[in-house]
């Protein structure tokens, strides 16, 4: 099956294709392409000249190459054998968009369909392997906001503290599946600078949902977008403005991210600060951890993906402000949690000042600190208790 290629794929390779190539094709069985003569041959050389050079830990890794049919369709697909079923399902659901929960796999491993944590190497896979999915694709309705597929994991309810256990964090920073994604995420990713990041500044990197807007009363419509923010937002960003360039991340679908920030008047609104580059959910990337014992998957935020695009920030000069811990998986020493912004519709939210206190806590520390890495930004509100009135 090597060179085989359907019209609407990219490129096929005769070996399992490395991270920033296309690793899932449908393939017409009928139809074989000679390498030496096609014309297509010439666009898979240009897409493989023009490629990022391969780390060894891409040139390492091991592929199987699998085939399988649906609805009657033939398909072939290569996975990595540090990838979980997960990840196997996400491909299958981009040729065929059958949704993970409405996959039946048969004839890939005996028994019963293996955890979504299993990794492939220990299903034992081998090149070749034929196997059958079964499932109905999903509508291609628009759905409401309140529908979006990553709103459920973006409610803080049963978050994880990854600063809790040093060693188990840094073995789960340095999986190899996980470095992987983060050099996928990079050469995926596309940053539209909308502010000139400035020379010397620190880097805030900043959720939105829950953090500094209550999402819910927004996209329902039941507040106006101002009534929807937290208290003194534009107060808190022109404060650390002069020592922070800012990145909005948001686990939220471009569309809508775009019209809250317009909304909300961070973009466009006249105020004393400009936010350089907004990120959504495209970066983000699911992970595995275990709470209580048992697995747990959900989306991170790796800071190492806008670090790889701006080389001037780091460890050393960026701060990661968010209402869930579960972000900071592959950056806890860099993870701010900073308590849910809900309810803005009672009185309680209204008197709330959360962001004057990280105001004084991330002024405090850029003008103190040097480098980022000594300080433990766990105990923020101890040391905003021991600082002077602002």
């Amino acid at each position: 099956m090597d060179g085989l290629q359907s019209e609407s794929s990219t490129q096929v390779l005769s070996a399992p294709p490395p991270a920033h190539i296309s690793s899932a094709t449908q393939v017409p069985l009928q139809e074989t392409i000679d390498l030496e003569t096609s014309e297509h041959a010439t666009t898979i050389t240009a897409v493989q000249e023009t490629s990022p050079p391969l780390t060894e830990a891409e040139i390492s890794e091991k592929w199987v190459h699998l085939y399988f049919t649906w609805s009657g369709k033939p398909f072939e697909l290569d996975v990595a054998e540090s990838d979980r079923v997960d990840d196997l399902k996400a491909l299958l659901q981009s040729l065929t968009d059958v949704p993970p929960e409405r996959q039946k796999i048969l004839g890939l491993v005996k028994g019963k369909q293996p955890p979504d944590e299993e990794t492939i190497a220990n299903l034992k896979l081998v090149s070749g392997r034929k196997f059958t999915l079964v499932g109905t694709p999903q509508g291609q309705e628009i759905k409401d906001p309140s529908q979006l597929e990553f709103l459920p994991d973006v409610v803080n309810d049963l978050d994880i503290d990854f600063s809790a256990n040093p060693a188990a964090a840094e073995a789960y920073i340095n999986d190899r599946r996980n470095q992987r994604k983060i050099r996928e995420s990079t050469r995926k990713l596309e940053v539209n600078v909308i502010h000139p990041l400035r020379e010397g500044k620190r880097l805030l990197v900043l959720d939105l949902d829950y953090t500094i807007l209550d999402t819910k009363p927004l996209t329902s419509g039941a507040l106006p977008p101002h009534e929807c923010a937290r208290p003194r937002l534009h107060e808190f960003l022109e404060a650390i403005y002069p020592y922070y360039d800012i990145c909005i991340w948001s686990q939220t679908s471009w569309i809508w991210l775009e019209t809250k920030l317009v909304e909300l008047g961070m973009i466009g609104g006249g105020h004393n600060y400009e936010i350089s580059f907004v990120l959504d959910k495209k970066p983000m990337f699911i992970v595995f951890s275990r709470r209580d014992g048992r697995p747990y998957k959900h989306h991170v935020k790796a800071l190492q993906i806008i670090w790889n695009h701006f080389p001037q920030f780091n460890a050393s000069n960026t701060i990661h402000v968010d209402d869930l811990g579960r972000n900071f998986a592959l950056n806890p020493g860099e993870g701010l949690k900073i308590a849910p912004f809900k309810d803005a519709h009672l009185p309680q939210a209204m008197v709330d000042r959360e962001l004057d206190k990280l105001t004084r806590y991330m002024v405090h520390i850029a003008t103190v600190h040097q480098d980022f890495r000594d300080v433990d930004h766990k105990n923020w509100q101890h040391v905003v208790r021991g600082l002077p009135p602002a």
